[in-house]
């Protein structure tokens, strides 16, 4: 557990709020080379109680989905939307202001309900936030479901096909946002766009990503 009393705090002392590369539509709260968060190493963050700061970053496949939802409104527009695995909330905010009826922000580390809170409040969205796991249950009754940067690590990438899986045969949207991460299944998706995102080598290895937007095929 966390022993910073006060994230909403502890985010404004060591983000900044600046616009998203590949969506400068949306601004959030980030950590960069001259924010504090960035230097904190995995040993320091150990002893705040920190998971690591995923809430912190735009990571590249949340970049692309949020982009394709700004410029693809109807397909969010009066529908409910889950951003599994939400991290900042990025593309749960890109589907508010693509005119969605509502936005579920899911993540099981609890600090990213703060992040999410407030990326909400700059963006002047309102989005809803949960920190249950909701790999130990079906898949919500919502209308699309956006994933970003889901699939880097097994055995989880496999747990979460499987429960997307299941959510579009039963009628959901799946959109995924990724650029080829490691475990990234080669089939049952169908490419909806590209980009070349703009990321941090710190990060990605790489001053831009070449990421990728799909949607899941109810039929594999």
């Amino acid at each position: 557990m966390t022993r910073i009393a006060d994230p909403a705090a502890f985010i404004a002392a060591n983000t900044r709020l600046q616009p998203v590369p590949h969506a400068p539509e949306i601004s959030l709260w980030l950590a960069d080379e001259v924010t504090p968060i960035w230097r904190l190493t995995e040993e320091e963050l150990g002893e705040l109680g920190l998971p690591p700061p995923f809430w912190a970053f735009a990571w590249a496949g949340g970049q692309g989905l949020a982009r394709w939802l700004l410029d693809n409104p109807s397909e969010v527009a009066g529908k409910r939307v889950l951003d599994f695995a939400a991290g900042s909330g990025l593309v749960g905010t890109a589907a508010m202001k693509a005119g969605a009826a509502s936005a579920l922000c899911a993540d099981i580390d609890p600090f990213c309900g703060a992040a999410v809170t407030r990326n909400a409040s700059a963006n002047g969205v309102t989005l809803d936030f949960t920190a249950a796991n909701l790999l130990d249950g079906s898949p919500p009754d919502v209308d699309v479901i956006c994933a970003g940067d889901v699939f880097y690590e097994q055995p989880m990438s496999g747990r979460v096909l499987e429960w997307l899986r299941l959510a579009a045969e039963r009628g959901t949207r799946v959109l995924v946002g990724d650029p080829l991460r490691t475990y990234f299944p080669k089939e049952g998706f169908d490419l909806l766009a590209e980009y070349a995102v703009p990321t941090t080598r710190e990060l990605e290895d790489s001053a831009v990503k070449r990421t990728r937007v799909w949607t899941l095929s109810s039929t594999v």
